[in-house]
């Protein structure tokens, strides 16, 4: 199949790499002001892209978070727009009534609104319809009781989506419903982290959580599918970030084996390394198809859309090693030294191969959904 860039996204792209080349050089990874970069990516409209224009969005498609998330990761870009536009924007487009997109999402668009998502929890192992936290309802309201872990950009968040049980047993997909949670909650508690990876996150706690009624987003009972479509998006959006990482390595890795001299001639004239690196440009070529690829099937049903999803993260994921160690190799022991990105960009590659479910989950689950079309058939 043919595929080409339209004119619009092809200046979308241009316009990302202008922007994260003069903002986000690594020489002033250190000194960044969250805050600002947050304001400069609101202003360039790029908060926007998914939502609806009726919310001051630009009706983006997946393809332009594609765009956006492998220019953020070139630029090893810190900011929570995974957390905030993919996960908890795509949960409020799918699920959240018309009050609630107009309370919620222009603010998000603005910058003025920061969300996280909190789905995972202990012993669940990327079960998503492994929901321990319970919903009860109460005086009108809920109260919310459990714990989640390992919830991507919390501490600087204002608010979280929740899931919860409201019906069911655990491990039951029915059941589960969608809360948002102020982030000073009385009763909730976070204990920060920092991931391997630079991306701060949470373990988050719910002790007798009230919450009103109009925070239910969703129907009660539904979240799952939504859930499900959503992580699906989010996956795909982390494997355009890594493609973008692995894009950047091999930029470097070029640069240095043409300047490095090691017995009186450059590492690029090693025939060895010649190889290497037509290996690891051929690892990106094919990490690049892929993800593009599974991007395209977000919108088809979900057996295909989860084969797609599964096939690209565990192609993505090899080929993020496959790079990410070699790129660490070719430099020698300055490559794992914080003075040196190569090192943040490895690191941020293993925080990925490890997020939305690992390789062996999504080959299982692959393998799982091929058989049931199959026996279909």
């Amino acid at each position: 199949m043919r595929f080409s860039w339209s004119e619009e996204q092809q200046l979308l792209r241009s316009t990302l790499q202008r922007y994260v080349s003069d903002r986000h050089d690594f020489s002033r990874r250190q000194h960044r002001k969250p805050d600002v970069a947050w304001a400069e990516i609101a202003e360039l409209g790029l908060l926007g892209l998914p939502f609806g224009a009726e919310y001051g969005g630009a009706d983006g498609t997946a393809l332009e978070t594609l765009i956006v998330m492998e220019g953020f990761g070139r630029g090893l870009v810190d900011e929570p727009y995974l957390a905030t536009v993919v996960l908890a924007g795509g949960l409020l487009r799918y699920a959240a009534n018309k009050a609630q997109k107009e309370k919620y999402i222009p603010p998000l668009v603005r910058g003025e609104l920061r969300l996280a998502v909190a789905f995972a929890e202990q012993g669940a192992r990327f079960n998503l319809a492994h929901v321990e936290t319970s919903a009860v309802a109460c005086d009108g309201g809920y109260v919310l009781s459990g714990a989640k872990i390992v919830v991507f950009d919390a501490p600087d968040s204002d608010a979280l989506l929740v899931t919860a049980r409201t019906s069911g047993s655990t491990s039951e997909q029915c059941g589960i419903s969608l809360f948002l949670v102020p982030a000073n909650a009385v009763g909730l508690a976070q204990r920060p982290c920092d991931t391997i990876g630079g991306i701060r996150a949470s373990e988050v706690s719910f002790e007798d959580v009230s919450v009103a009624a109009d925070c239910l987003i969703g129907e009660l009972d539904e979240a799952y599918p939504l859930l499900a479509r959503v992580v699906d998006e989010a996956t795909v959006a982390a494997c355009a970030e890594a493609v973008g990482m692995i894009e950047a390595l091999n930029d470097r890795c070029v640069e240095y084996a043409k300047t490095r001299v090691v017995f009186g001639q450059p590492l690029s004239k090693f025939q060895i390394l010649q190889h290497r690196l037509v290996d690891m440009r051929g690892a990106y070529e094919q990490a690049a198809a892929i993800t593009l690829k599974a991007a395209i099937a977000l919108d088809l049903p979900a057996a295909t859309r989860g084969r797609a999803v599964s096939a690209c993260k565990v192609q993505v994921a090899q080929e993020a090693a496959f790079v990410g160690k070699n790129a660490v190799q070719i430099h020698g022991a300055i490559g794992m030294t914080d003075e040196l990105d190569v090192g943040h960009y490895f690191k941020r590659l293993v925080l990925f191969q490890a997020s939305f479910g690992n390789a062996d989950h999504h080959l299982r689950r692959y393998i799982s959904l091929q058989d049931a079309a199959l026996s279909r058939h």
